[in-house]
């Protein structure tokens, strides 16, 4: 009798694959068969409320959720290279306030900030912020980008070879002028696919926004979606407006995979 030979490794992988493959189909197959279709499409997919969300006020809802979206990038952005600069310094004092603000902002849930926010009238009576409600939207979300872009850039920053850098001093330029010219332009570069990460998830935090109190104009994409779904007593809206994310992420993530298949083509 002959001795049944062993499976290489490749050949196991591609009958473990198979099995995997079968066994999902089986799940969404069993899934299909249980499920309440009609029910499910009268609750999250009601074509006459999905043309109504669309028609009345969505695009709307979309274009705040960018205003303040890319108003708290670029808040995060400016005060996240500061931030990095600082941890970067050579005073102590600088590097410990970094270092506090990182640490404290990035365990604190986007929720709790949002509701800080949400109650510094009460706190400093007479208080206002500028541009109401984008200013308050703007500062709350630069504050949680802030925290996060800060050790994003600090990372791309000592990514650059310090021989660099040390060739500009020998030239006559001051740390400043070399940090300016050379090691942040080419930080940036390696740093663009992980800043959009961040623009997503500020996109995604943007959705905590009804916490400050807004009005229907200035509704985001997630407070569209609820007060719609509330009047209505059906899903759709929300799913529309949840679809309305994904129009907005979808592009981002798609360009930071090609991003980084580029950079490591480069390599």
């Amino acid at each position: 009798m002959k001795r049944q030979q062993a499976l290489s490794p490749r050949r196991r992988a591609q009958r473990w694959r198979v099995l995997q493959y079968a066994v999902l189909i089986v799940v969404l197959a069993g899934a299909a068969f249980v499920a309440d279709w009609q029910t499910i499409g009268h609750t999250f997919f009601d074509p006459t409320l999905i043309w109504h969300t669309i028609v009345h006020g969505l695009w709307r809802a979309l274009w705040n959720t960018l205003a303040y979206s890319a108003g708290g990038f670029v808040i995060g952005l400016t005060a996240g290279t500061l931030l990095a600069l600082m941890r970067l310094s050579d005073i102590a004092p600088y590097r410990w306030l970094a270092t506090i603000y990182i640490e404290f902002f990035r365990g604190l849930p986007a929720l709790v900030v949002f509701m800080a926010f949400s109650l510094l009238p009460l706190a400093f009576p007479g208080l206002t912020m500028p541009w109401p409600p984008y200013g308050t939207v703007w500062a709350a979300l630069g504050i949680v980008g802030s925290a996060y872009m800060a050790e994003t850039i600090r990372a791309g920053v000592q990514a650059v070879p310090r021989g660099q850098v040390e060739a500009a001093r020998s030239l006559g330029m001051t740390a400043g002028q070399a940090m300016r010219k050379i090691a942040l332009p080419q930080a940036f570069r390696i740093m663009i696919p992980p800043l959009t990460n961040e623009l997503i998830m500020l996109i995604k935090d943007s959705s905590l926004v009804f916490i400050v109190g807004l009005s229907a104009a200035n509704f985001d994409l997630t407070k569209f979606g609820r007060a719609a779904a509330n009047t209505n007593v059906n899903i759709t809206p929300l799913v529309v407006a949840g679809l309305g994310y994904l129009v907005i992420t979808l592009p981002l993530s798609i360009l930071v995979r090609r991003m980084e298949a580029s950079a490591a083509r480069a390599r």
